[in-house]
């Protein structure tokens, strides 16, 4: 198996040229790739992880379609939900992780069984004793007040683990909150080396719906767009996490809406020349996400490019993406970085608005927050969260820009998901550079 998902891996690094969809592989090559993942991020990252948080027990518990997110995560692939009550038990002995089953069978390759009914029928009296025959100093479940992703026992199995242990274990419970937000957030060699192409495949369904292939000017509709990347997601074989979006900026009196464009769908258009349309939307592969937002320009008869001014508004919204990725510092908090690219930001006359989250298992990960669209001033708790090395993020802002061509302000709305390592940041699998356009000019190159 090892060999199999050594050589699939390879194949996946390389990288075709932009304008051919990269490799998606079967669902059951899919499994062995992810499941070898999981081995070892367990055995390479947690065991560091637990020291670094001084927690020497982790428990998770989770029953059956109310999955622990964390949880969910360490299930082998083929795995689709939890099965029954499902009790997970890490434990660091000082030279090695134990990693058990409470279960009446193994769960994967990873979480052996520990847990014979014949000889003990109770599941949670089994639990209690696998704890007590190893009597940790914390005894680490997954409960936060502010992340949710990190507050994933329910009510019912909290109390019922306290009812279970005898008193002098019962006072170690303790919040696994940042062992928790670790463990998601954390991503191996493996994991970046497949993820460009995943990012990759992102990019080129932008590429496809930003063109001629899907938008034809003063017929096609945003939601006819919105609903041709549904539909181009599906024939792939992959899913989305949110539903996508597609608007418009255009030389019109109305004016951007932050409250519109945050808290609700933007209104039905047909695309024309002359507009800027934008897109967000993101796909789930191989169990990590992407979030991206790209835009393009509709050519005017006659035109081969965007405007001038246009271009120039776009360019700020790169130098902003710069400005906040070279604050990026490991253990500086969100809510820091976030502060420190505005101000420098407003040194150079931008006007930024920020609201940069975390990026892997899931869409809005966990990690620090970098600002929120109506929290620039800091986030709260989220925004207190330091960063570490080899986490991901996708850079999500605008800036605003006054075009005279157009006598408003518009916002250049950029997403795209980048890689910390602890030194610098690299786009996973770049950035957009450049305005898409359509129809692409006859001479005009891929991306």
């Amino acid at each position: 198996m090892k060999k199999l998902t050594a050589v699939l891996i390879s194949a996946l690094a390389f990288l075709p040229v932009f304008g051919q969809m990269p490799l998606i592989l079967p669902l059951r090559d899919q499994a062995a790739v992810r499941d070898q993942w999981l081995s070892e991020k367990i055995h390479s990252v947690l065991p560091d992880l637990m020291r670094r948080e001084n927690i020497d027990m982790w428990v998770l518990i989770s029953r059956e379609y109310n999955e622990d997110p964390v949880l969910k995560t360490m299930l082998p692939a083929l795995w689709l939900a939890a099965r029954r009550t499902t009790m997970l038990v890490i434990y660091d002995t000082g030279s090695e992780l134990e990693t058990l089953a409470c279960a009446r069978y193994d769960i994967g390759d990873t979480f052996k069984k520990s847990w014979d009914p014949d000889r003990q029928p109770d599941q949670w009296q089994r639990l209690a004793e696998i704890i007590a025959e190893r009597n940790p100093e914390k005894i680490a479940v997954n409960r936060s007040d502010h992340f949710g992703l990190a507050d994933g026992i329910s009510s019912w199995h909290y109390d019922r683990l306290k009812a279970v242990l005898p008193p002098d274990l019962q006072n170690r419970v303790t919040s696994a909150e940042k062992l928790a937000i670790g463990w998601l957030e954390t991503r191996i060699p493996a994991e970046m080396t497949v993820y460009q192409q995943i990012v990759r495949i992102a990019h080129e369904i932008i590429r496809e719906g930003f063109s001629d292939e899907a938008v034809q000017p003063g017929v096609t509709t945003t939601e006819d767009l919105v609903w041709w990347f549904r539909e181009r997601i599906r024939g792939l074989g992959l899913e989305t996490w949110f539903h996508p979006t597609v608007d418009i900026q255009r030389a019109d009196p109305e004016n951007f809406d932050h409250l519109r464009a945050f808290s609700k769908r933007p209104d039905e258009q047909v695309i024309q020349p002359g507009d800027l349309i934008h897109v967000d939307f993101g796909i789930t592969y191989l169990g990590l996400n992407t979030d991206t937002q790209e835009n393009a320009y509709i050519l005017k008869p006659g035109e081969t490019d965007a405007p001038d001014e246009l271009k120039n508004a776009f360019g700020k919204g790169l130098r902003l993406m710069d400005i906040l990725t070279q604050e990026f510092r490991p253990g500086r908090t969100g809510n820091e970085i976030l502060a420190a690219a505005r101000a420098k930001a407003a040194e150079e006359g931008l006007k930024p608005s920020i609201y940069t989250h975390p990026i892997g298992y899931h869409g809005h990960a966990a990690g620090p927050t970098i600002g929120m669209w109506d929290q620039q001033g800091g986030v709260p708790h989220t925004g207190d969260y330091p960063m570490y090395p080899n986490t991901a993020y996708s850079i999500e802002l605008n800036t605003a820009v006054f075009l005279e061509a157009w006598k408003k302000e518009i916002r250049i709305m950029m997403e795209e998901d980048a890689f910390f390592d602890g030194s610098s940041v690299r786009y996973i699998d770049g950035r957009q550079t450049r305005l898409f356009l359509i129809p692409k000019p006859a001479d005009e190159p891929g991306k």
